[in-house]
């Protein structure tokens, strides 16, 4: 028995390792997202920096683990059989629930999916145990700690409303005292702002940092709480001047404060956020010590009282625990997909919406623009104009494509690391990704990053986080809940089947994942053209984009026009279902592209801007125009076909596939023109399109002498007819997207692109 429960350990550090490479690629956006965002360095840079936070807070952290240990549970009231079956569980359903949130791009709480998974596996042995007890006299409240975990929970959700809060006010201040030529007149506001700013982290590493560190003392921690307000004075008084000198040897003082923030939040994570990852299988670790010692008691009636005492975890633990992180960190393609909604939702210019429009985002957003307007009408016209000025944004706000400017991003740490300094203070346990994320979108709010054209989307992708950390909430709790009595139940077979099917998926999902970025399902040619500064890159970038948004539009139209035609000739419903909910989608991105593409247009400057634009919105008016035609195809066949009306007849079938087979030849020659980028066979394409539209006029024709004279059932008729219309009208709207987009390549490459006065 002692053999098997030793697997169960091997087992629960197994899935620590995996724990901890899902856990990292989450909560990443803690401390990269600012400096990612205003690219404050390059990419390894910002790495490195975090990477040595990690590894400090990792190796030097105290680590208590109480909340594993015994901040949900009362253990003496568990037997070490039932912890197991809890731990057990609550790394599975940890692994699944946060490799979900990661493959969605979506930030999440680990401290929220941890507390939760305790609660539901827990609250599921509770029940088992309240159940089998014959006395009657065993409670909830005396199997777990509920009220410790309500307040847990009150005041994490609590900190989200607060750090929105705070992060709108300070940046609205910050933007009123800087404005966006922030480097301009900083001969006497740097050495302040840098200063405060640094005194922050300091005061932050100090209270939330190095607070449970293994080599701080009780009366170090307490010396340092007590003289905090004069600690924070010195190094005020010391920051300021080091500031302005920096300032007065031209160093940008504000990429100093966010990697020196970075550096902290890093740290801080690694520090206490890591029993998040590591304090189940430490605490699953002591369990198995104390049991093995006293083997000669059943693990079913064996309770494990043990689990009340404090212990630190050994240094190897937390050493590996960092390399883990740190590896993680440096390789994990999600965790950048997480980092990128983050910055995504607070970037200051247009750019690639990730999130659609909803009605309550929609309300929202109409109830804050009247509030708004009514507000601004009791305000003086001069204050207004005075505001109006001081948020004036240049046309590129912020250098080398950044999200945002270096003021924003030292807001976003300097307001974070303060909230979540006093919430340690204060002893309220707070979720480092929800403070984080929350002044990065109220930070955002206030620098008017959510403009009339992006804020419902914003307003959306917001909720939608908000949303998915409710989810998590209520997921861990049922997953675990449930897990947790597979686990019990089922003995050792099902808990090492549950584990190795855990790790299969996890590696299956990691396999997709990676196909779909190999596939291009995110916009990497937007991404370049938005980072691209040489306005030459951006006009090929810019190209090629339109090319092959076009081409994949054309292939979109073969395919469906096929599936259409074929759907209405065999009377298949399923795949005018499928042709229907494709072009619906389909719209929705011919939208998004043609708004990407608008941005690329504003980045460049050339002497045949007109001629360029009306071409390239010709072209893209034609691809709607093709999309109308299969929609109105469509709809009729669709509603035939369900209503089993009477097929096409032979002849008319006989009739039409030739046309239909002509049309998607055509489709697919000017598909291969465009993408080839060669226009030579242009004339024999031309020549096609004139001779189908003859067979189509003429097939017309004959079809309405038919129907005037009765010789064809009505309903189909009509059905064939529109068809007939559409596919003519199609074939017009095909002639004029293969013409806007020829000349747009020649008017393009005629002439250079220019740099403009404002733009010098």
């Amino acid at each position: 028995m002692d053999n098997l429960y030793l697997g169960l350990i091997v087992f629960i550090f197994i899935l620590a390792i995996f724990d901890l490479i899902v856990g990292v690629s989450n909560d990443a956006v803690n401390f990269l997202n600012s400096a990612i965002g205003a690219k404050v360095a390059t990419f390894r840079t910002i790495i490195i920096i975090a990477s040595i936070g990690i590894i400090c807070g990792a190796s030097m952290s105290g680590g208590m683990m109480e909340i594993a240990r015994h901040g949900i549970f009362r253990p003496e009231m568990f037997t070490f059989k039932e912890l197991m079956a809890i731990f057990l569980a609550v790394m599975v359903s940890d692994i699944i629930l946060l490799d979900i949130f990661n493959s969605l791009g979506m930030p999440t709480s680990t401290t929220v999916s941890m507390v939760f998974e305790l609660l539901g596996g827990t609250f599921a042995i509770a029940i088992l145990k309240m159940i089998s007890d014959e006395t009657g006299s065993l409670e909830i409240s005396g199997l777990m700690n509920t009220g410790k975990a309500l307040s847990m929970i009150i005041a994490i959700f609590i900190s989200v409303a607060i750090a929105f809060v705070f992060g709108t006010v300070v940046q609205f201040l910050t933007r009123i005292i800087f404005t966006f030529n922030y480097k301009k007149n900083l001969k006497w506001k740097i050495g302040l702002f840098g200063g405060i700013s640094a005194t922050a982290i300091v005061y932050f590493m100090l209270i939330k940092g190095i607070g449970t560190f293994a080599f701080v003392s009780k009366e170090t921690m307490d010396f340092i709480n007590v003289n905090a307000p004069m600690i924070a004075g010195v190094c005020l008084v010391f920051f300021t001047i080091l500031s302005q000198v920096l300032y007065a040897l031209k160093v940008n003082v504000f990429k100093f404060i966010v990697l020196m923030g970075t550096f902290a939040l890093a740290m801080a994570f690694a520090g206490n956020d890591l029993v998040n990852f590591i304090g189940v299988p430490l605490a699953g670790y002591s369990s198995y010590i104390d049991f093995a010692a006293n083997s000669n008691t059943d693990a079913a009636h064996y309770f494990m009282g043990v689990l009340n005492t404090t212990e630190k975890p050994g240094a190897i633990f937390l050493f590996g625990a960092g390399l883990v992180m740190i590896i993680s960190l440096a390789t994990s393609k999600k965790a950048r997909n997480v980092v990128k909604t983050s910055v995504d939702l607070s970037r200051q210019a247009s750019g690639d919406e990730m999130f659609g429009s909803s009605k309550i985002a929609r309300v929202l957003v109409r109830t804050s623009s009247n509030l708004a307007g009514t507000l601004a009408e009791n305000v003086p016209l001069s204050v207004r104009k005075w505001i109006d000025d001081r948020f004036l944004a240049p046309e590129i706000p912020a250098k080398d494509g950044a999200a945002f400017d270096e003021i924003r991003a030292c807001v976003n740490l300097v307001v974070a690391s303060l909230l979540i300094a006093l919430g340690t203070s204060l002893q309220l346990p707070l979720s480092t990704t929800y403070v984080t994320f929350m002044v990065a979108m109220g930070s955002s709010l206030a620098d008017r990053a959510w403009g009339r054209e992006s804020a419902v989307f914003r307003i959306t992708g917001v909720l939608s986080v908000i949303g998915g950390w409710f989810i998590t909430a209520g997921a861990a709790f049922i997953l675990c809940f449930v897990v947790s009595l597979m686990m019990y139940f089922g003995g050792a077979t099902i808990q090492i089947t549950i584990v190795l099917l855990t790790l299969f998926l996890l590696l299956r999902s990691s396999i997709r994942y990676s196909r779909r970025k190999a596939e291009g399902s995110s916009d990497e040619l937007f991404d370049k053209m938005m980072d691209s500064n040489d306005k030459q890159e951006t006009l090929a970038l810019l190209e090629q984009h339109i090319d092959k948004s076009q081409t994949d539009f054309l292939e979109f139209a073969t395919t469906s026009y096929s599936q259409i035609t074929d759907g209405f000739v065999n009377e298949n419903l399923s795949l005018l279902s499928k042709a229907e909910n494709s072009m619906r989608q389909r719209r929705i991105e011919l939208k998004n592209t043609r708004r990407k593409e608008i941005i690329g247009l504003r980045k460049i400057n050339h002497v045949k801007a007109l001629e360029i634009n009306t071409w390239f919105h010709l072209g893209k008016n034609s691809c709607e125009d093709i999309l109308y035609c299969l929609r109105r195809i469509c709809d009729s066949c669709q509603e035939h076909v369900d209503n089993n009306f009477a097929p096409l007849g032979k002849d008319r079938i006989k009739e039409f596939l030739p046309l239909r087979d002509t049309m998607l030849f055509l489709l697919r020659r000017t598909e291969k023109l465009i993408e080839n980028n060669e226009y030579s066979d242009e004339a024999d394409v031309l020549r096609g399109f004139g001779q189908l539209k003859e067979c189509l006029v003429e097939t017309k024709e004959g079809m309405m002498v038919r129907m005037q004279s009765t010789q064809d059932n009505i309903t189909v008729s009509y059905v064939y007819m529109n068809m007939l219309q559409e596919t003519l009208q199609l074939l017009n709207c095909l002639g004029q997207l293969l013409e806007a987009q020829k000349n747009l390549k020649i008017f393009g490459k005629t002439e250079p692109v220019i740099e403009t006065t404002a733009a010098r």
